[in-house]
């Protein structure tokens, strides 16, 4: 007997991986940026360790509640729907097979053949069926909450802690230089892995989250340089 084939697709890491670059991408960008603006504003390393570890902190936090908020709106709507489709397979199941029947043909089935195939996938899982062809609601997309919260607020404490380490490690004269390039170089690093796991080109999501984190960098240490003083 053949064993059973089992293809993985990118689209499967979507959930996750959204959340993950998302968070590493902002804990790098904005603790990366909140210490080269005050570095530039004062040169005591104390004051740019504790804006950048509170930054951690905070973005982490935030992250996660913004995550978890957001994507549970979206979880609650999923449900809402499912309930009203169920009841309505409870209700009216002869429009509900209609209904999907008329998917099917739109999307270039024969009549006959649709019909068909809404019988015996209503037989096997009504609501299923319901979900995936009408709602557009699948195992791979569904939202999850706790998962999307976690990934933020964990990938955003480990970008956040590059920029910092560098901070904590360097001569405080060179602070400014060398937590930017780090920086730079870890978040095109991180556009090509991510794009890479997505399936897409390398060089292009390299590219486009190394230059929005140059300008956040140079328009923080801008506003650093106008606005703070030296002691």
């Amino acid at each position: 007997m053949n064993a059973v084939h089992r293809e993985r697709h990118f689209t499967e890491r979507i959930g996750w991986l959204r959340a993950a670059v998302l968070g590493a991408n902002d804990g790098i960008v904005s603790t990366a940026a909140l210490v080269v603006g005050v570095a530039a504003a004062s040169p005591e390393r104390s004051a740019v360790l504790v804006a950048g570890l509170a930054g951690l902190v905070a973005g982490a936090m935030s992250m996660a509640a913004g995550e978890y908020v957001s994507v549970s709106s979206q979880a609650d709507t999923e449900q809402a729907d499912l309930a009203r489709e169920r009841a309505e397979l409870r209700d009216a199941p002869e429009h509900e097979l209609e209904e999907l029947r008329g998917i099917y043909v739109q999307r270039g089935l024969d009549p006959e053949l649709a019909l068909r195939v809404a019988e015996q996938l209503t037989a096997r899982d009504a609501l299923g069926a319901h979900a995936r062809d009408e709602l557009g609601i699948s195992e791979v997309h569904s939202a999850r909450p706790v998962q999307a919260a976690l990934a933020s607020a964990g990938t955003f404490a480990v970008g956040a802690a590059v920029p910092l380490a560098i901070a904590a490690l360097v001569p405080a004269e060179r602070i400014i230089v060398i937590v930017s390039a780090v920086s730079l170089v870890s978040l095109a690093g991180l556009g090509a892995l991510a794009a890479g796991a997505g399936g897409a080109g390398r060089l292009r999501g390299a590219w486009r989250v190394t230059f929005w984190g140059a300008l956040a960098l140079a328009l923080t240490a801008g506003i650093g340089r106008l606005f703070g003083t030296t002691v």
